[in-house]
């Protein structure tokens, strides 16, 4: 029976040390060693997305954006609210947005219930005034500021460099607030209509379920698309619907059980009241949105990565990059924009750049926007989208070296602000110096036009070394 005994131990052991063994190296790969594997299969994908939806939780950035974007939407809730309600008073729906609130919202029950109060005395202005003028002004800009905000957090998770216009934000974000008001009536309205008159009419058992269920699920529906929404207009680039549609699920589930917990958790809530009594709901109105923006820019993150999973492959190398490999890159990029320039191609946008070349679309935006400022390349617009921005050389690419333009970039950005330096290092800085002139000297002896590449394929690889 010892015997026995010893072997089945010995044989529990050799199963939970090899699964654990397993486990251990699966952890491994999934953590770090994904972003190695370049097979382009679905369950490699799940995993590289996964990996990325964790870490959005995790990344400290993400959590300050977070806590920005809480605190302005604290300061927008009462002008927002009030262009809801001002606008729901003109279709005689007051009441039926404050339901709908309510229901969208029953966690911020006592923080609606308080806003509304702070509304009230808002709208009531309105006879004396208080809308005409300064303090329209003022309504718009806070929620243009909060609108504008959201789209530089967004633009930040995309790498883009460049936001919308001014005149195009006013435009864009005037047309979001009034059209919201009115969709949560029309929506309010046709649930109430779903939920009232369409049953009553409809007598047959199979079909009223089916209904009562599209109910159930409709306060989700609208929560995805809302996500949805905000994932495709809000970044200042193209963002394909499929995976908006994807991450916006994701967003629209997760809010959907953070509400769910905040509602079902009424002992944290009660022991919220017994601390801070009937100023209760403000921590919790601000835990909400803290936790609320955070899903929403870890689903933006999730759309980025499951559109774009193979520039992440190449986040730790890019935060380590060297200065001379930096350069090298740099001037593929523009080598390609002049032979393009000189053949009258279309130009490229840094996004189309990155597809073409392989090259992480956060590199080669980071690298345009250093050579834009350096005044080595322009931008130009060449489609319908005004906001969509190709490059093209910003002066005559037949003065345009390869000295000339490792000068600029050298030389591109503040320098000469350490006080002392000249002085403290004065043998260093004249042979320093020389060596780059005359390695400046030397490239200017070679046209970037007549470096050998084919711009219709990948870069020649003899040409940059």
């Amino acid at each position: 029976m010892g015997a026995d005994q010893s072997k089945k131990e010995s044989k529990i052991n050799l199963f939970v040390q090899k699964w654990t063994r397993k486990g251990l190296d699966f952890w491994e790969y999934a953590s770090e060693g994904v972003w190695n594997d370049t097979r382009q299969t679905w369950k490699v994908n799940a995993v590289k997305t996964i990996n990325l939806s964790i870490r959005s939780f995790l990344n400290s950035d993400l959590q300050y954006r977070a806590s920005a974007l809480t605190y302005n939407t604290l300061l927008a809730i009462v002008p927002a609210l009030a262009m809801l309600f001002a606008i729901g008073r003109g279709f005689g729906f007051q009441n039926l947005l404050q339901s709908q609130l309510t229901n969208l919202l029953p966690s911020q029950k006592h923080a609606l219930e308080t806003a509304l109060t702070f509304v009230d005395g808002y709208l009531s202005e309105a006879s004396q005034g208080l809308f005409v003028g300064v303090g329209l002004v003022v309504l718009l800009w806070t929620l243009i500021s909060l609108m504008s905000n959201i789209e530089d957090s967004l633009n930040l998770i995309w790498g883009v460099t460049r936001n919308r216009t001014f005149g195009r934000k006013i435009i864009d974000y005037t047309a979001i607030m009034f059209l919201l008001p009115i969709l949560m009536i029309c929506s309010s309205g046709l649930s109430v209509f779903m939920s009232t008159t369409l049953i009553e009419q409809i007598h047959i058992k199979f079909f009223t379920p089916a209904i009562k269920w599209m109910l159930d699920l409709a306060p989700f529906i609208l929560v995805w698309l809302a996500f949805i929404g905000m994932y495709l207009l809000f970044p200042n680039t193209k963002v394909k619907i499929k995976n908006a549609v994807i991450s916006g699920i994701f967003a629209g589930t997760a809010f959907q059980i953070l509400q769910y917990l905040f509602v079902s958790g009424q002992l944290y809530v009660s022991k919220y009241n017994a601390i801070y009594g009937s100023f209760a709901f403000l921590p919790l109105l601000l835990v909400w949105l803290q936790l609320t923006w955070t899903i929403t820019l870890a689903g933006a993150v999730l759309c980025y990565s499951s559109q774009n999973i193979f520039q992440f492959s190449f986040t730790n190398d890019i935060s380590s990059m060297s200065l001379n490999y930096r350069r090298k890159v740099a001037v593929a990029i523009i080598t390609v924009i002049v032979h393009r320039f000189e053949a009258r191609m279309t130009p490229l946008t840094a996004t189309d750049f990155a597809a073409r070349y392989h090259m992480p679309s956060r590199l080669v935006s980071s690298l345009i926007h250093e050579m834009t400022e350096a005044g080595l390349l322009s931008t130009v617009i060449t489609g319908n989208d005004t906001e969509e921005h190709s490059y093209q050389p910003a002066m005559d690419i037949n003065q345009i070296t390869l000295g000339y333009v490792l000068d600029k970039l050298n030389s591109f950005g503040s320098h000469g602000f350490i006080p002392g330096f000249d002085t403290d290092f004065k043998e260093l800085i004249p042979v320093y110096d020389n060596i780059i002139k005359k390695a400046v000297e030397a490239g200017n002896e070679v046209l970037i036009k007549n470096i050998p590449i084919d711009i219709d394929g990948q870069i020649s690889k003899t040409t940059l070394y």
